[in-house]
């Protein structure tokens, strides 16, 4: 079961929900700035009541069976402005900017779509304790956080809808592109001959900015062609002194569009080698000729790089606690609602208490995860190798004991701490690490790939333009 989530942290509101929020392989990049909250329902009969109270609020796009009407539209452009201000990149045309607004609110809105479809849900408890966790991690009590936001002018309702809307988002992803990154051994082999054995003094890290020009899922030579010479175009533009930030903006079909393009530092290993291979010989500032993937063009830009050496530390450190544990894991769906797993396992639990069932294989019978053919077994767990809210409930139990239900982002779980130790990281945590390393590299190309493959096969008709 692979539990670990990192995310990018962007501005000071995205860096609250940052820290809170760090639970998942996939890297997330659809922070938004506070943005109008959690889209009511998409049921038609509630949609269309929403749109009748707003009487003349114009609808710029139809997302499957929702909406998106101007005024929405209006509020994220004026965020998006905003952001852009705040990051001193130069603002592209009205209409560019526009469209570059609605296109992410699509596929919000999609994704969106995705998470009722699948029953994915934060009630008013679950969203309390997580804004809880934002302020204790940023040192402040929940109503100095909320002052400080509405004092920055963000509605403290707005911002819990924000955080409501992200958590949702980061389970989807979690659940839909996590099954999709698939790390062989000879991957993790490959990965450790590159870096004699795993153990180095220092690893790079690189903070890049991208555009990318996105193909549609089997293009054909015409539009790769007409892609191909479009990120022609925007190169000779940056050649003769264009603004790699603005051009980004304006024109790139990634998630960080309007952050300028900036990927953020990363490590070498959460990169993939496609970029890696281009940048190569870059110096800072620097920009790469357009490169293809499966998913378009990418034009890449070197903004620094420098030396890290976190990877000596974890593994030449002093002892550490490792918790041998397994679980039953009950996802939540259009089928068994929240109280339904929860009870399940109540149920479940209850065996074990009596002493009537072997936890093994009821993780055999009825646990969601991959783990389940081995009983539930999760291996030696290393601190942070899990979700917080896993980590915390296993850390609290003895060995041979049996939390309560637990809730976590990829459902409800029971469980069981077998056994605990302390020492160094082994060869098998090498190994561990290793493919953890290796799946984000793929994870950013899985995450695009899924966005793609989702808007298109959505039903989306724009009308922005029509009465302009």
């Amino acid at each position: 079961m692979q539990m670990q989530e990192k995310a990018k942290p962007l501005s000071w509101l995205k860096q609250l929900v940052v820290l809170a929020l760090t639970a998942s392989v996939i890297v997330s990049p659809l922070w938004a700035a506070a943005q109008k909250g959690l889209s009511e329902t998409l049921d038609p009969q509630s949609v269309a009541q929403s749109h009748k109270a707003r009487q003349v609020d114009e609808i710029v796009a139809v997302v499957n069976k929702d909406v998106i009407t101007r005024n929405e539209l209006e509020q994220r452009l004026l965020n998006a402005r905003h952001q852009l201000e705040q990051r001193k990149v130069a603002l592209p045309d009205l209409e560019a900017l526009q469209k570059q607004v609605l296109d992410r609110m699509i596929i919000e809105r999609i994704q969106l779509q995705l998470a009722q479809e699948n029953a994915i849900r934060i009630d008013d408890q679950q969203l309390d304790r997580a804004i809880l966790r934002i302020a204790e991690q940023n040192n402040v009590s929940v109503q100095t956080m909320r002052d400080k936001l509405e004092a920055d002018g963000i509605p403290f309702v707005r911002f819990r809808e924000d955080i409501r809307r992200e958590i949702i988002l980061s389970r989807l992803q979690e659940r839909e592109v996590g099954s999709r990154v698939q790390v062989s051994d000879a991957e993790i082999d490959a990965f450790l001959a590159e870096r004699g054995g795993g153990v180095q003094a220092s690893v790079k890290e690189m903070n890049l900015a991208q555009i990318l020009l996105r193909l549609p899922e089997n293009a054909s030579p015409e539009q790769i062609e007409t892609t191909r010479k479009r990120a022609d175009a925007l190169m000779a533009e940056l050649k003769q002194g264009a603004d790699f930030a603005k051009l980004a903006a304006a024109n790139s079909n990634a998630q960080e569009a309007l952050q300028g393009g900036e990927l953020g530092w990363r490590a070498e290993e959460r990169l993939p080698q496609l970029f890696l291979d281009a940048v190569k010989n870059l110096k800072p500032g620097e920009v790469a000729a357009p490169v293809k993937s499966a998913n378009g063009f990418h034009i890449l830009k070197l903004l620094g790089q420098r030396e890290v050496n976190p990877l000596l530390e974890k593994l030449a450190g002093p002892p550490i606690r490792q918790t041998h544990a397994r679980h039953i894991l009950v996802r939540v769906s259009e089928l068994v609602s929240q109280s339904e797993a929860q009870r399940r396992l109540r149920d479940l639990k209850q065996r074990l208490d009596n002493k009537a069932a072997d936890f093994a294989e009821l993780a055999r019978l009825y646990s969601a995860d991959g783990s389940a053919a081995k009983g539930g077994d999760l291996g030696w767990i290393y601190p942070g190798d899990t979700v917080p809210e896993f980590e915390r409930a296993m850390d609290a139990l003895q060995p041979g004991q049996i939390s309560e239900p637990i809730e976590t982002p990829f459902g409800w779980h029971l469980i069981q701490v077998l056994e605990r130790r302390s020492q160094q990281a082994s060869a098998e945590r090498v190994r561990v690490m290793a493919r953890e390393a290796v799946r984000e590299r793929k994870a950013d190309a899985a995450y695009q790939d899924w966005l793609r493959q989702i808007r298109d096969e959505a039903f989306v008709e724009i009308r922005l333009g029509e009465h302009q």
